[in-house]
This record gives C-alpha cells, structure tokens and sequence, in this order.
C-alpha cells in the first residue's frame, strides 16, 4: 500500500476541496483504490458538489443538526465546541473511491471534501492511501 499524509491550513473555511490532490496522488498507479482518512476527532470527508453552492447549505445544515451552543457535555475549547466532536457521527472520517487506470472514479459532479467545524483548530492533515488491485 501507498500513503501520503496531506498537511492543510484550513483557516475559517468548512468545505475544502481536496480533489486535486486525489487525482494527483492515483495519477500513474493503475486500477485499486484510494482510501482518505483525516485522523481528527472534529473533522469528516465527504464526496459532494463544489461550487454551486452547496458547500454554504452543508454549512448551514450542520448549524441546524448541530447547535453551537452549551447543550453538550464536552465543553473545553470554544462555545460549542463539543459539536465538532459530534461531526464525525454524521460525516465519516474516512472515504474510499475506486481508481481505474490511476483515475479516482468519482461522479460527474462528485469532489472529494474535508469537512471541519472546528476553528479552534486550523492545521489538519488527511491521509491518502493506494491499494493496487
């Protein structure tokens, strides 16, 4: 198996777009599949549309199923916080997608995406991985 640990700032953003580097890391490794991981306990992955908007209703659905207010009992961090820790209950830390001629076989309109709610933390990592078939 290949692997590659991707280093990210991700800042105030909560959608970032991580396609190019899944179609980078696959380019010239024939057909398996890659596997994306973010090792965080306040952050998810997910295949979705980019650019028409539907990172903004990701974001807004995710303040309506969770309220950034002091209803939880995980409290260290910023108010709310212990919501981001609910996140990866609803958006997987973890996403596998079939490569075909070193080419992620994603969707027409599918990207592959890290979801993080968590701005107390702006570096994340995301790790890509190869299984050869």
């Amino acid at each position: 198996m290949d692997s590659e640990l991707l280093h990210l700032t991700v800042g105030d953003r909560r959608v970032v777009d991580l396609t190019s580097a899944l179609v980078r890391f696959c380019r010239g490794r024939g057909d398996g599949l890659a596997h994306a991981f973010a090792p965080h306990a306040t952050a998810g992955l997910a295949l979705l549309e980019v650019g028409s908007g539907t990172e903004s209703d990701l974001a807004d659905a995710l303040d309506r199923l969770l309220p950034r207010d002091d209803r939880y009992l995980h409290r260290h961090g910023a108010a709310g916080h212990g919501a981001d820790h609910v996140l990866p209950a609803l958006v997987s830390p973890s996403v596998t997608v079939p490569v075909l001629e070193g080419r992620p076989q994603l969707g027409t309109w599918q990207s592959l995406v890290l979801v993080d709610t968590n701005g107390d933390n702006p570096e994340r990592t995301v790790r890509l991985s190869f299984l050869g078939g």
